[in-house]
């Protein structure tokens, strides 16, 4: 067990993650190490080799780069660790919903996102759950309980920059409950942060920012979670959207 250091990147189950220096201020991409005075044409080269990568820009201020462009900027050396906030949790492969059983027997708040599936058995069809964000779950603590959570035997790690956890803004977790409480089809969909962006205009999404993709003669509304690079997918009717 432990934290996610420097660039966002998933261990197998058990496995540990070499941490940066933040004293050098360097750039750090999977075992890519660069001064973080590349500028735009250095940037641009790595990201031609890679697709994500980590600045360390001092002071505890942290830019994530997604495809060319700043997908997070995290900032929070004065967060108490006795504020109570919502975090990632990384798990080894198909253990979400064993811990997410861990952790309401221990009394942890947490959100595991899941999503039907229908599946054909034999000679039958049997419905069944599975994590929308495979590897993931969320649980909403204060940090200097995080102990709690890297006890439970599956856990891999909380996700953040720089051995810190990154916490998640609320506004990210109530959009993803907002579409699993109205019982909206929702499934899992490759991580994207470039499309043509969408506002939902009518229904009971209306506000909800995401971007619009067409899958053969459907079009499908995706959501993402930039922290654990992730995305979901929700069936819409072009006529409830907007450009943005």
């Amino acid at each position: 067990m432990g934290f996610l250091m420097g660039g966002h990147q998933e261990s197998g189950c058990g496995a540990s993650v070499a941490q940066g220096s933040s004293a050098n201020r360097a750039t750090q991409l999977g075992s890519v190490v660069a001064p973080v005075q590349l500028g735009s044409a250095g940037v641009g080269s790595l990201l031609s080799q890679h697709d994500a990568l980590t600045l360390n820009c001092g002071d505890g201020a942290v830019a994530r780069v997604v495809s060319g462009r700043t997908a997070i900027r995290a900032s929070q050396p004065e967060v108490s660790e006795r504020a109570t906030q919502w975090y990632a949790v990384y798990t080894c492969a198909n253990h979400e919903r064993r811990i997410a059983e861990q952790f309401a027997a221990r009394r942890i708040e947490h959100f595991l996102p899941q999503y039907e599936s229908i599946r054909k058995w034999k000679d039958r069809k049997v419905r069944l759950q599975f994590p929308l964000f495979p590897g993931y779950l969320f649980v909403h603590l204060a940090l200097r309980n995080r102990l709690q959570v890297q006890q439970v035997p599956g856990v891999v790690h909380l996700v953040g920059f720089n051995g810190t956890p990154t916490a998640i803004a609320d506004e990210e977790l109530l959009r993803i409950r907002d579409v699993m409480n109205r019982g909206m089809r929702a499934e899992p969909h490759p991580f994207l942060t470039v499309g043509r962006r969408v506002r939902v205009a009518a229904g009971p999404l209306v506000g909800l920012q995401g971007i619009l993709v067409r899958r053969k003669s459907k079009l499908r509304f995706v959501i993402s979670v930039e922290l654990i690079m992730r995305s979901m997918a929700v069936e819409m009717d072009e006529g409830d959207l907007e450009p943005l």
